[in-house]
Formats: C-alpha cells, sequence, structure tokens
C-alpha cells in the first residue's frame, strides 16, 4: 500500500506486476510454495482493487447471496442453504472501504448521514448496505447474486419452476401484448421470471426498461433502452427518481415499458404507462398472494396521489391483463403458484374481478424432501381480444 500511495494510478496489470516484485523480494530463495504464492498473489490483489475476501465468494457460481453482518460474520446461500463463512474481515476500516468502493461505483454516497444505500456491482449483482448508526454491530452488507447468463424458461421447466403448458401459455400472451404484472414474496425468484418472459417479446419491438437498480438482462433486442434511477448527491440535488424515468419514457416512442419493481408512489405512473396504449408491459411487485398484490398496488397508488378508491381500482383492472404469483416453497424451491386473469370492475361491489387460469397443485414429498406437484390448468381465458389481433392461438 506504501509503494501504491507513491506512484501514479497504476493498471490491474502494473498492480499484479508490483505484487509479484514484492513477494519475490520477501522470498528472494523462492522457498514459498507456487500455490501459497498465487494465494498471496491474488489475495493482495483483492485487497488493492477489488472487494478483499469478498470476491473470493463473488467469483464462486454456486453463491447466490452473500450477508455480511459486521466484520466477524459473514453469511453465504448455496443452493437455498445458509451457511457461515470461515473467513472474515482484517479491520472494520477495511469494511468500511469496500463498503465506499461498492457506493462510489453505482454514484451512490453512504455515510452517516445516509445510512442505508442500495446499490449494484459490476457485473449486476444487487448490493444493499446499512451502516452505523443504524446498524448496531457494524456494517451490514447484503449482496444478491444473479447468474451470468439469464435463466431461460427452459432451464425453469426443468426445475418444476413452471409447467411447460403454463410456460407456452404465457409466451402466447407475451407475443400478443397482454400487460403482466408478477408477484412475489422476497427471493421467490421475480426478477428471474421477468427475465425469462422478455426472452418472448419480439425482437424488432422497442423496449425500454426502468429500474432502481439495473438488474434485468434482456437479451436479444437491439432496439433498447436501459434507465436506471438516480439518488441526490451530498448537497441533495441530482436525483433522478422512477416516477421521472416512467414520464420520460412515454416520449421516447416505447413499443413496451418494463418497470423492474413498484415500491412506492411511481405505482400510479406505471399504471398509467399500460393505460396509454404501450401493450405488453411488465412489472413485478412484493406480495404475498394476488390478492394481497392487488391491495399493495392501491395502497402504493394512494402514496403519491390522493384519488377515489374505485378510480385507483379503475386503473388496475384496466391496465393488468394477467398476474403470475410465485413463492420460494419450504424445500427452498421457487415455484408459480398461480397464474390469474383481471377481468375488470365491477361497479355494484366496488371490487376487481379476478378468475384463476393455472394453480400450483401439490402432490407431496419425494425421498429427499423435495415438494412434487405441478402447475394445472384450471380456468379459460376471456379476454381474447389482443390474441385475436396478433393472429396467436393457444
Amino acid at each position: 500500500m506504501g509503494r501504491l500511495e507513491m506512484s501514479r494510478d497504476m493498471s490491474d496489470a502494473e498492480i499484479l506486476d508490483l505484487i509479484d516484485e514484492l513477494i519475490a523480494q520477501s522470498d528472494p530463495s523462492r522457498r514459498m510454495r507456487f500455490a501459497d504464492r498465487y494465494q498471496l498473489k491474488t489475495e493482495l490483489f483483492n485487497s488493492v482493487r477489488r472487494l478483499d475476501i469478498l470476491s473470493e465468494l463473488l467469483d464462486d457460481d454456486s453463491v447466490t447471496e452473500v450477508m455480511v453482518n459486521g466484520m466477524e460474520n459473514i453469511f453465504v446461500e448455496r443452493a437455498g442453504r445458509l451457511m457461515k463463512w470461515d473467513r472474515s474481515f482484517t479491520s472494520r476500516e477495511k469494511l468500511q472501504d469496500i463498503i465506499q468502493s461498492i457506493v462510489a461505483y453505482s454514484n451512490r454516497v453512504a455515510n452517516e448521514s445516509v445510512p442505508i444505500v442500495d446499490a449494484r456491482l459490476e457485473r449486476g449483482e444487487r448490493v444493499n448496505i446499512v451502516m452505523n448508526p443504524i446498524a448496531i454491530d457494524g456494517p451490514v452488507i447484503t449482496i444478491r447474486r444473479f447468474p451470468e447468463k439469464p435463466i431461460s424458461m427452459e432451464k425453469l421447466i426443468a426445475w418444476g419452476s413452471v409447467s411447460r403448458e403454463g410456460a407456452a401459455f404465457l409466451k402466447g400472451l407475451v407475443q400478443a401484448g397482454y400487460n403482466i404484472f408478477i408477484s412475489g414474496g422476497t427471493g421467490s425468484g421475480k426478477t428471474t421470471f421477468l427475465n425469462a418472459l422478455s426472452n418472448y417479446i419480439p425482437k424488432d419491438e422497442r423496449i425500454i426498461t426502468i429500474e432502481d437498480n439495473a438488474e434485468l438482462q434482456i437479451q436479444g433486442v437491439p432496439n433498447l433502452v436501459r434507465l436506471e434511477a438516480r439518488r441526490p448527491n451530498a448537497e441533495g440535488d441530482g436525483e433522478v427518481t422512477i416516477r421521472d424515468l416512467i414520464r420520460s419514457s412515454l416520449r421516447m416512442r416505447p413499443d413496451r415499458i418494463i418497470v423492474g419493481e413498484v415500491r412506492g408512489d411511481e405505482t400510479i405512473d406505471m399504471l398509467q404507462s399500460l393505460n396509454t396504449g404501450h401493450d405488453g408491459s411488465l412489472s413485478t411487485g412484493h406480495g404475498n398472494s394476488p390478492k394481497d398484490m392487488l391491495s399493495r398496488l392501491e395502497t402504493m397508488v394512494l402514496m403519491g396521489l390522493e384519488i377515489p378508491i374505485s378510480a385507483i381500482r379503475r386503473q388496475i383492472a384496466s391496465g393488468i391483463d394477467i398476474m403470475v404469483h410465485l413463492s420460494r416453497m419450504r424445500d427452498k424451491s421457487r415455484k408459480v403458484l398461480e397464474i390469474l386473469e383481471i377481468d375488470g370492475y365491477d361497479v355494484p361491489t366496488g371490487e376487481i374481478l379476478t378468475h384463476t387460469l393455472f394453480e400450483y397443485e401439490m402432490q407431496g414429498e419425494d425421498k429427499k424432501g423435495r415438494l412434487v406437484g405441478e402447475l394445472k390448468k384450471v380456468g379459460e381465458l376471456h379476454n381474447r381480444q389482443k390474441l385475436d389481433r396478433a393472429g396467436i392461438k393457444l
């Protein structure tokens, strides 16, 4: 670190050469084993240019989530199972340096005045950071990893997350331009499923994605515009919200708008975009069930606009055609539990009408404790106008 501080900005290759030079000086007789030299070189480089010991986990494809609880306790999720890692940070200062490195990449700020930050890493990993004084036992970092290559619908079918019949049904709806909303709890696979669904969008359409943190991996669409919200700077200026991006996207001639996730008052803008001719748009949200998700959408609209609940329900009923609900099961697998159609707004009762098209039927467990079941068709699609206009038969 002393040599680096005295030198100009160095490239990765120059830093690796410097590490080789310093290792040679410290071990002139070359008694150190090659494997130990290589490990030392890697650890030094990760400490200087990457995320220190976390780099080892981020290079491991089997790791899906990393949870840092202060400098001592690091937990890792592999194949849906949580386990404590046997390594820890050498100092609190090193952990703080890593946090500043992460937030700097996303043009964010993390300090005592802004102790909660959402960011992302260079390869798209989602990061949440909570610092002092909010985090009592030291900084907390939660990193959600996504596969470098998006998971296809074929893989989801092979894993039992969705049936082949259900996937074919959704494929036709996406191609015909039905507006689809994906709901589910934390870690249920909403973003993964949205990525898989987006592969069914015709490649000649113009797509605009809008996200708080860029996570979507839309593949094979040449006319793709990716927009990401921006937090205010230290002076409180320069903020660009999801609402700003949605309003701006309407002037960018989109065929479809994909909003990564709605969490607050941007929901009204998302619904209005669905009701202004942008058929085939997609979005996700946190909900324990489809009924709960509809209720949350109403609440989120009211966070940004005080209008009668009947008007909100009319917007939801006319904007969203299909809801897909996902869940993370007790065996850690992720399943599509329900696909339902929104039939409209019932004036006498003031309720949004829905009916189930596909429903997951539990059949039991296998010898390894894995759930056995199937997503089965239980209803017929009522609104077939978009299918007929597109000339698609399910």
